[in-house]
């Protein structure tokens, strides 16, 4: 065979395995006990059949019509939606062994963002990033970031009252700020800074990546190694052009602090720590122990970075949507907290109502409505339903946060139902968006402590409302999710103002 041919006996080689290999899944799969769900089409499975419009409702709507657990494919790849807290709680925690895996996702691979903890295999590597995130982010070590995120806080204050009809871009600084100072020591600037422009655009390729049959690599792992120019593969320069940003976000921050640290001057940081104490990472080398540094504070720079302007965009349109709610958790503020003085960290137990609020704002609008997909490690059988070894698993948040047999009346907005009789908190305090068993976000006692003290501030200063035109009339708002794997309310407008003298005094005085 001459070498020019070789290319094209490759193509035609792996076209046949790949045809070969969906043959030999689709006449397998057509004799196992799959969960119920939409009817498959021969070779392509559901693929017609598969949402690409806020796909968490009509996950929704596929359990009311087949069951609390809902199996679709395609090409023979299989997909079980879990839309039951019952179910993911049976599967992900109980089960936590077999059901703590990824699924393989080759163009995260391509761009740089493999490095993810959230998407990462499961295995030794995504063991030592998890222990050495933990170790910085467990609950206990939280306290010591207080003063970064109370003294942000105020800064984003400020801001709003400086300028309250930017508080989009006021929201996006704040949670940028309180990242970058923990993770690198860094201040952000106002407006326009490097390194949180670099962290939104690694966020967007990373969920773009995440976009179920954006690239066709994700369904056929093969692909990766055919050339751009052979169809369906043009992901290669999409790849190849995130890869230059993911690299460059991962990289100036890094260095940032280590030149700070050569003059011998900066702020104290996680990376700082890392690097002072080298030993702790149980690398082999320093170019180990450097790239395992960049990729955990990458991770975290740019994952907390995006979770928390979105949750904080929910509490600003829900308090406009609810003014009886604003003004009972102001009410709380007022006698706990008193006048005079910016709510601390302290007054969190105190402040009931307030925490309800929080609880019911994870619900209300989840920012991750299908958390991070997992995969099983081995075939498995649940409730006499078999479930395929390689087979992506998918939470359903917004089903079981809108699950009206535990949520009466999901749409509403209402902080009550994680109160008893008494006024006090009840149990459900779990936050299903955070994930579930070995998987759960490593970062979720610093978000949430964020995400709490940020909207109690806000709420001791300002009154929130909604927005009139130009003509007086009440501008309206719809609670609606953007069609996102990360997702943000659709925008919209709000007036924000001081509740009084006193309340503006505070802010400008700190």
């Amino acid at each position: 065979m001459a070498p020019s041919s070789y290319p094209s006996a490759l193509v035609f080689s792996s076209l046949i395995l790949v045809f070969v290999v969906l043959l030999k899944r689709w006449h397998t799969a057509s004799r196992q006990p799959f969960p119920p769900g939409p009817k498959p089409k021969l070779f392509i499975g559901n693929l017609l059949d598969i949402p690409t419009e806020r796909p968490w409702l009509t996950y929704t709507e596929w359990g009311k019509r087949y069951g609390h657990i809902t199996h679709f494919e395609a090409f023979g790849n299989h997909v079980v939606v879990l839309n039951s807290l019952k179910a993911a709680t049976e599967l992900l925690e109980k089960r936590t062994r077999n059901y703590s895996d990824r699924p393989n996702l080759p163009i995260m691979d391509l761009m740089g963002w493999g490095i993810c903890l959230s998407i990462m295999r499961h295995g030794g590597v995504w063991r030592q990033y998890r222990r050495l995130f933990h170790q910085y982010f467990r609950r206990d070590a939280i306290p010591t970031y207080h003063p970064i995120y109370e003294r942000k806080i105020q800064g984003f204050l400020r801001n709003l009252l400086s300028t309250p009809e930017h508080f989009v871009d006021h929201i996006k600084t704040l949670s940028a700020a309180i990242i970058m100072a923990t993770m690198f020591g860094y201040e952000v600037n106002p407006t326009n800074d490097p390194f949180v422009g670099l962290a939104e655009e690694g966020v967007r390729l990373f969920a773009q990546g995440l976009v179920p049959g954006r690239f066709a690599v994700n369904t056929f792992p093969i692909l990766r190694y055919f050339p751009s120019w052979f169809p369906g593969c043009g992901f290669h320069r999409f790849a190849r052009d995130a890869s230059e940003v993911i690299e460059r976000m991962k990289t100036l921050p890094f260095k940032f602090v280590q030149q700070n640290m050569q003059h011998g001057v900066g702020a104290s940081s996680v990376v700082r720590e890392m690097l002072e104490s080298p030993n702790s990472l149980n690398c082999d080398s320093v170019e180990e122990m450097e790239t395992t540094i960049k990729n955990v504070a990458a991770v975290g720079y740019a994952a907390a970075n995006e979770t928390t302007a979105a949750t904080l965009l929910v509490f600003f349109l829900a308090m406009a949507l609810n003014p009886p709610v604003l003004r009972k958790a102001q009410e709380e503020i007022d006698s706990v907290v008193g006048p005079g003085r910016i709510p601390q960290m302290g007054d969190r137990p105190g402040l009931p109502y307030c925490e309800a609020m929080v609880r019911e704002l994870y619900r209300f609008l989840p920012t991750v409505p299908l958390a991070i997909p997992h995969a099983t490690l081995e075939d498995d059988f649940y409730e006499g339903y078999f479930i395929p070894k390689g087979t992506t698993i998918i939470p359903n948040v917004w089903a079981m946060t809108h699950d009206e047999s535990v949520y009466t009346n999901p749409d509403e907005f209402r902080p009550e139902r994680f109160l008893d009789k008494d006024g006090q908190l009840n149990s459900d305090d779990r936050v299903l968006g955070f994930g579930f068993g070995r998987r759960i976000c490593a970062g979720r006692y610093a978000a949430d402590a964020v995400n709490w003290l940020a909207i109690v501030s806000t709420l001791s200063i300002f009154d929130i409302e909604k927005a009139k035109d130009e003509n007086g009339m009440v501008i309206p708002i719809e609670p609606r999710l953007a069609n996102e794997v990360i997702t943000h309310p659709m925008p919209f407008k709000c007036a924000i103002t001081p509740r009084n003298h006193e309340t503006r005094k505070v802010v400008e005085g700190n």
